[in-house]
């Protein structure tokens, strides 16, 4: 799992003037607990004891978890702590657990007040370093991964991991065509911003990240915010995310991309991806690129916003891009999300087959979307079935031979109408089963009869179909309705409840805290912030779950991504696979065994026989050696060469990218295939 440096972690609104070259001002006095941290540390760890779906033990095991999350997310890259210092820090890991009962705080800040004096120190030395000149003819290499690393055990072997560092972000600017003069500038502003930053954390900050820290040992969706983050987080999403359409985050140094919405200017361009680092952000058609690594999310989204018809161009790596990689750029045009631009469309795709030509039903569905209040005020309202129901029966009128139903990059959404879109293509019964903390299991069923189509159904999924659509392709699946293809699918199969923390204060607390109220709102160090925990875990009719494993597809197609590292099994914490109760259902028997071995055959022969398959699967097996590589040449041919041979294997990933419905589809080689084996799936 990403680790999250404290000093980027935070969600803040800096003050600093970015781009100047002021030296940065101070404020290195030692930070302290709250007593309002103590008591929400107390709340937290009751509240998750006593609802989270994971119970769990809080003991010693669980403490020397939590202690070592801490001090990875203060150190993720073992750059400033010697391991004396940590040895040093070992006589609190079997005491967390007592300390989050009691709502004791000493050891985190410890920790980290250590950790402010030792940054502040490295950053003098740093300044140094980006001054000097670097030999790029030299063999040395560079591995930035260094979580297995150990501890450095002198000053002396921490600088010499700071030049390597300093010398790669050198030698990467270098590459992208950065001056000399321009490099030194950039990187000292760079460094110069962390460490204003470092200079203005609070111990809020401070304690987010040790309650964090907790949270992640339990499970990656659980998470701890403090006030200034929630109401961050409950921003209007409309009004959030204008700009370029998408959610974003710090991870590590950089801005992140964490979703991308529907109906946004990012979506449309099908030019990203969930996990892509932001590393610049240029204005209008020419203007220079602005270095972002390491800003705070806040202060990004302050310069991706701007006018509607406005041009933003962008520097982005991928999340799983090889070491070697050089940022590639999307030019974007801003203007607000257009949730009605996110719904289906279909078209209709005629395949040769043989001497015959078929007619394929094609349906993009981006997400599972719903009017809720439309359907508690009037029967007319937009939802996911009933644009497909439209979509489905003007195909049957048009006589189509076999339809498909895209889900790539469908992330989720709701509920309802994953169940009743299955119930589109089943008469009735059970389409996904629901077991929460408590005893029990709920059976979510499709108790329409109707069935809208009943002909050959074959579901495109790749590894970012997550959550609602999951539940569907599983319950098409599980009924041999309709057959799987593409990837195996992200893997999440939980619920997540957001708490208000404030609202569950004793009353002699709120009675206290209420007569600090400035207008309407509490004063910041009163509140307690939200928590965001796991209450519930889907489960498929068989019984089975998609947690972690996600739905395997019938058919896979060749793939450079394991599911293994972008799924929901990437996180060490995510909740086991397990299996409950079969609930009862018939199968309709329409994708047998049989038919799946006989549409995996044909799609073998088609694949050997073509040509450029062939070629990206050689393009494919090379980028996951690059990938699998933990380190990289700080020489400058040598890098150059490997840039060269990731930008030619990062084309071929391209052909992985997702057209939409009434698009040219000549290079999305996943549709293309998926095409070919509705119309298999016809004559059998």
């Amino acid at each position: 799992m990403k680790k999250l440096l404290l000093l980027l972690y935070v969600s803040l609104i800096s003050s600093f003037a970015f781009g100047q070259d002021t030296e940065p001002k101070y404020s290195y006095d030692d930070l302290t607990p709250t007593e309002t941290q103590t008591k929400v540390e107390e709340m937290v760890t009751g509240f998750l004891a006593n609802y989270h779906y994971k119970k769990y033990a809080l003991d010693d095991t669980l403490s020397r978890k939590v202690w070592t999350e801490f001090i990875n997310n203060v150190d993720a890259s073992k750059a400033y702590f010697l391991k004396s210092e940590i040895d040093a820090f070992k006589k609190y890991e079997n005491s967390i657990d007592e300390a989050l009962v009691s709502g004791k705080l000493d050891a985190p800040f410890e920790v980290f007040n250590l950790y402010r004096t030792k940054y502040r120190a490295r950053h003098q030395k740093v300044l140094e370093l980006i001054q000097q000149p670097f030999d790029f003819t030299a063999k040395e290499t560079y591995t930035p991964n260094r979580e297995k690393v150990a501890w450095a055990t002198s000053e002396a072997e921490l600088d010499d991991v700071w030049s390597k560092i300093i010398k790669s972000q050198v030698l990467s600017m270098k590459l992208s065509g950065s001056t000399d003069s321009a490099t030194v500038s950039t990187l000292t502003k760079r460094y110069n911003m962390y460490e204003s930053r470092m200079a203005k954390l609070r111990s809020e900050d401070v304690f987010q990240t040790f309650m964090n820290s907790f949270t992640e040992v339990i499970d990656p969706h659980t998470s701890y915010m403090i006030p200034s983050t929630a109401a961050q987080f409950n921003i209007d999403m409309s009004q959030s995310l204008e700009g370029i359409g998408a959610s974003l985050r710090n991870e590590g140094e950089y801005v992140t991309i964490v979703d991308i919405i529907p109906g946004g200017p990012l979506f449309k361009s099908a030019l990203s991806n969930k996990g892509d680092k932001i590393l610049a952000v240029a204005q209008g058609t020419d203007g220079q690129y602005q270095d972002i690594i390491g800003w705070l999310t806040d202060d990004a989204v302050k310069i991706i916003r701007g006018k509607k018809g406005t041009t933003i161009r962008l520097k982005l790596l991928a999340e799983d891009a090889p070491l070697s990689s050089e940022p590639r750029e999307v030019v974007i045009i801003r203007e607000k999300i257009k949730l009605e631009e996110a719904v289906a469309t279909a078209e209709i795709i005629p395949m040769k087959n043989g001497r015959k030509t078929q007619n394929i039903g094609y349906i993009d569905l981006p997400m599972f979307y719903r009017d809720f209040d439309g359907a508690k005020n009037a029967s007319d309202f937009q939802s996911t079935t009933k644009d497909v129901k439209k979509f489905l029966e003007e195909f049957k009128l048009k006589g189509v031979d076999a339809v498909v139903l895209d889900l790539r990059n469908n992330g989720g959404g709701s509920l309802t109408e994953a169940i009743d879109l299955t119930g589109l293509f089943i008469k009735d019964g059970p389409v996904v089963q629901r077991k929460s903390f408590r005893p029990g299991v709920n059976v979510e069923n499709d108790n329409n009869s109707e069935l809208t189509y009943a002909g050959p159904l074959v579901v495109l999924q790749n590894r970012y179909s997550a959550s609602a659509s999951e539940i569907f392709a599983g319950a098409i699946q599980d009924y041999e309705r309709g057959l799987i293809v593409g990837e195996r699918s992200f893997g999440k199969a939980t619920v997540q409840q957001l708490v208000d923390l404030d609202q569950y204060k004793s009353q002699s607390t709120a009675s206290r805290n209420s007569k600090k109220r400035i207008g309407t709102t509490l004063e910041e160090e009163d509140r307690f912030g939200q928590l965001k925990l796991t209450t519930e875990k889907f489960y498929r009719i068989t019984g089975k779950s998609n947690q972690r494993v996600g739905v395997a597809a019938d058919i896979t197609f060749p793939t450079p991504f394991d599911a293994n590292e972008t799924g929901e099994s990437s996180y060490p914490s995510a909740l086991p696979n397990d299996s409950i109760e079969s609930t009862s259902f018939t199968s309709t028997g329409q994708v047998s065994a049989k038919k799946i071995d006989k549409l995996q055959s044909e799609t073998s022969k088609r694949i050997a026989g073509n040509t450029l398959w062939q070629e990206i699967m050689v393009d494919f097996e090379a980028y996951k050696n690059l990938r699998e590589e933990d380190s990289y040449s700080l020489n400058f041919e040598e890098r150059n060469i490997k840039k060269d041979e990731t930008d030619k294997y990062f084309k071929s990933i391209k052909k992985l990218s997702k057209t939409k419905a009434n698009e040219s589809h000549e290079e999305d080689i996943y549709l293309l295939e998926t095409l070919k084996i509705a119309a298999d799936l016809v004559t059998l």
